[in-house]
């Protein structure tokens, strides 16, 4: 598992490391039931406060993308447990991108061979 911090990126590092993790899951490089590495080793591997991992961790709990259990650890969820309240979250954000994109002259072919592309390419 790969996660690079930016330390002049002017977002969070904890929004860094939850990102990361997000994207892991969501691409299936971090298969369902996967076991993420504990606060501390996380912590210890990316030379950050264990602070940060635990509330990158808590959040995507949160989010519906990861599961905690007690003295057990974090595991990756399964993808119909994800959280609907985060594809309202995105499918709002999708609606403001769609909207510029339109805006400076993308076509409707254009973003729906976009999408085509993601779905060819996650089933592939």
């Amino acid at each position: 598992m790969v996660i690079n911090i930016n330390f002049r990126d002017s977002r969070p590092i904890y929004v860094q490391v939850k990102t990361a993790l997000r994207k892991l899951i969501v691409s299936g490089a971090m298969p369902p039931d996967e076991k993420l590495p504990s606060v501390r080793e996380l912590a210890a591997q990316l030379v950050i406060n264990p602070n940060t991992i635990q509330r990158a961790y808590r959040e995507l709990e949160q989010e519906g993308y990861i599961i905690s259990i007690p003295g057990k650890g974090s595991y990756a969820n399964i993808r119909t447990q994800v959280d609907a309240g985060r594809k309202r979250e995105l499918l709002s954000a999708l609606d403001e991108i769609v909207t510029e994109l339109l805006f400076l002259g993308v076509t409707s072919d254009e973003l729906e061979e976009r999408i085509r592309q993601k779905e060819a390419a996650n089933e592939g």
